[in-house]
């Protein structure tokens, strides 16, 4: 039976790996479970799974997760950022499941691969910030990074055994989001309300923005640099609506490899789960007639800069992508909360950007310093001239 350590349980990828686990309980046991602050849901999943260890970063939340808790689950309640380093530190884990947003992701899983634990990652940002760091800790370790994203799995699949040298490019499919096909004066009115309904799936709120301004798959192709070790010329990304097809790749001979199936994170999460195994996963099939036509089309950068923002980051190196992230975390919450127009998210990325002095070959202190100069410089940016980003065109 496999330990597993799910972090970020209360999240949408948390939530659909327990749904998984739940279907295979013979196979997988759940030994800690983490989240922000969702602690009436954290409440259920532990009386579902039962698992030694529960950490909520909120203090008063994981409060009142202890005092709604019956003594006779065993579960020990932690708080903090300590609480989710010890989730994955001391639980008797085989694999940490990362399903955390944002930049907080990123020590957790160096915490893990120290600690002999392998990775199921769905937290980009963690390589965005710290691939080089975390990819060479995981390769003297020994350890496994599997990715969950579908787009990475579908790599990961097509890849398999395959020499980096017989790949010629990857090609990343993108649904293009709610806003496909529209220009920026269209976009500088859009609420957060219709920037959430992404078509395709249903995902958390700032992953939803992301994929709405492309900025997610420049995080995605940042993220397959380093899982994949292939640089940002061999990286491509292609717009597929149906999101049938999660991600292609191209060999050295021309052949071209896809992985498809329907838009269902299940699907990606139990492979992580189960690899090298593949197991019946109980979930509707893909039907190629049904499906009907499938489109592929060139990514509009000039009305998503996002994406051109990303690769720039990628191209520069050193702590450039850590402020890519930092910045762009701070402007999706500004959005959110109605402070900056849905334009002005990659606007301000590209300001904090153009201001910062990059830094070569960080190491962890270098990456946190970066990441909170990043999220103070756009938040002060905005602060001094909302006015102006808001009517941004």
């Amino acid at each position: 039976m496999k330990r597993i350590a799910v972090l970020g349980s209360t999240g949408s990828i948390g939530r659909q790996t327990l749904q998984v686990i739940e279907n295979r309980r013979e196979e997988f046991k759940i030994v800690a479970l983490t989240a922000r602050e969702n602690d009436a849901l954290m409440l259920e999943q532990i009386r579902q799974h039962k698992p030694a260890l529960a950490a909520l970063l909120d203090k008063g939340s994981a409060k009142r997760l202890r005092d709604s808790l019956e003594t006779d689950t065993g579960t020990a309640v932690l708080d903090g950022e300590d609480g989710i380093i010890k989730c994955v530190t001391e639980s008797d884990c085989d694999m940490v499941v990362n399903g955390m947003v944002g930049m907080a992701g990123l020590i957790p899983t160096l915490k893990a691969l120290e600690t002999g634990k392998n990775i199921a990652l769905a937290n980009k940002e963690t390589l965005v910030a710290g691939g080089q760091l975390v990819m060479d800790l995981a390769a003297k370790k020994g350890l496994s990074i599997i990715p969950i994203d579908s787009e990475h799995s579908a790599i990961f699949q097509c890849i398999g055994s395959t020499p980096v040298s017989q790949v010629k490019r990857l090609l990343l499919t993108a649904s293009g989001g709610p806003f496909r096909g529209k220009t920026r004066t269209q976009l500088k009115s859009v609420t957060p309300s219709e920037a959430l309904k992404h078509p395709n799936w249903r995902m958390g709120k700032k992953i939803s923005i992301d994929s709405a301004t492309l900025m997610n798959k420049g995080l995605e192709v940042i993220e397959a640099r380093w899982l994949f070790s292939l640089d940002a010329d061999r990286i491509e990304v292609v717009i597929h609506p149906q999101s049938i097809v999660h991600s292609m790749v191209e060999m050295v001979d021309g052949a071209v490899l896809a992985q498809l199936g329907n838009p269902d994170m299940r699907i990606p999460i139990q492979y992580a789960l189960t690899y090298p195994e593949r197991k019946p996963s109980g979930l509707p099939r893909y039907n190629p007639v049904l499906a009907g036509s499938l489109e592929f089309l060139s990514p509009d950068t000039e009305n998503f800069p996002a994406l051109k923002l990303a690769y720039q980051a990628l191209e520069a190196g050193g702590t450039m992508a850590v402020v890519l992230n930092g910045a762009n975390e701070v402007a999706v919450d500004l959005f959110l909360r109605g402070a900056i127009s849905f334009n002005s998210i990659p606007a301000v990325v590209e300001w904090v950007m153009e201001k910062h002095n990059n830094h070569k070959n960080p190491c962890l202190e270098d990456i946190i310093y970066w990441d909170i100069w990043s999220r103070q410089q756009a938040a002060a940016m905005v602060e001094r001239d909302g006015e102006k980003y808001w009517h941004l065109q």
